[in-house]
C-alpha cells in the first residue's frame, strides 16, 4: 500500500513539474514575442488596427509552432525511451555477465557489499522485467514517458502562448490611438512579466524577486530592440 502511494506521489510530482515547465515555455515567449512585435510596429505604422491584425496572426502562428515543438519533443522522449529499452533488453539477453556486474557496481555505490549485495543482485537479476526496469531507472536515469504527454505538452504550451500573447495586444484592441495604446501595453506586459517571473520563481525554487526582475528585463530588452529597429528603418 505504502509503495503504491509513493509511486503515485512521485508520478504526480513528475507530471506537475513538466506541466509547469510547459506553461513557462509558452508564457515566456507569448509575453515577449507579440509584445516586441507590437512595440516595433508602433514605431513604423500609424494604425493600431494593423498592429492588432499582425499581432493576432503572430499569436496564432506562434502558438501552433510552439505547440508543435512541444509535441515533437514529447514524441522524441518516447522514441528515445523505447530505443534505450530495446538496447537494454538485448544486452541483458546477450551480455548477461557484463550487465550483472553493472548491477553490482550501481548497488555498491549505494553502500551495499558482501552477502547483502549478492542477495539483492540475485533478486534483481532473477526476473527479466524487474532487471530491465532497474537498469532503465538506475543506469540510464530514464522514466517511462506518459504516451499522452506529447499531446498534453503541445496543448499546454499553445494555450499558455495565446494567453501570454493577448496581454500586450489588448490595449491596441481597445485604444485606437497608438501612443497611449503602446503605453498601456508596456504597463500591462510589465505587470504580467513581473507576476509571471514571481510565480515561475516560486515553482522552480529560484529567488522570486530575482526571477521577476529577470523576466521583466528580458521582455524590456526584446521590445526595446524591436521598437528601436523599426524606428530606424521606418
Amino acid at each position: 500500500m505504502s509503495n503504491d502511494h509513493h509511486s503515485h506521489h512521485s508520478e504526480t510530482h513528475f507530471t506537475s513539474t513538466q506541466i509547469v515547465r510547459d506553461i513557462v515555455i509558452g508564457m515566456a515567449d507569448g509575453l515577449t514575442v507579440p509584445f516586441a512585435l507590437a512595440a516595433g510596429l508602433s514605431a513604423a505604422v500609424d494604425s493600431s488596427a494593423i498592429i492588432v491584425t499582425a499581432g493576432l496572426a503572430e499569436v496564432a502562428a506562434g502558438s501552433i509552432a510552439m505547440g508543435l515543438g512541444g509535441y515533437l519533443a514529447g514524441k522524441t522522449d518516447i522514441e528515445h525511451y523505447d530505443s534505450e529499452l530495446k538496447r537494454e533488453a538485448y544486452e541483458i539477453r546477450h551480455l548477461r555477465e557484463r550487465e550483472i556486474s553493472e548491477v553490482e557496481e550501481i548497488l555498491s555505490e549505494y553502500g551495499l557489499k558482501g552477502s547483502a549485495l549478492k542477495t539483492v543482485v540475485k533478486s534483481i537479476t532473477s526476473n527479466r522485467e524487474r532487471w530491465l526496469k532497474f537498469m532503465m531507472k538506475f543506469e540510464l536515469n530514464l522514466e517511462r514517458p506518459d504516451p499522452k504527454r506529447a499531446i498534453t505538452s503541445a496543448a499546454t504550451i499553445a494555450i499558455a502562448y495565446i494567453i501570454g500573447g493577448l496581454i500586450p495586444l489588448m490595449p491596441y484592441i481597445f485604444i485606437s490611438d497608438i501612443a497611449p495604446a503602446l503605453k498601456m501595453s508596456v504597463i500591462a506586459t510589465s505587470i504580467a512579466l513581473v507576476l509571471f517571473g514571481w510565480i515561475k520563481g516560486r515553482f522552480t525554487g529560484v529567488n522570486q524577486r530575482r526571477s521577476a526582475m529577470q523576466t521583466l528585463l528580458i521582455g524590456g530588452i526584446a521590445s526595446s530592440a524591436a521598437f528601436g529597429l523599426a524606428h530606424l528603418f521606418s
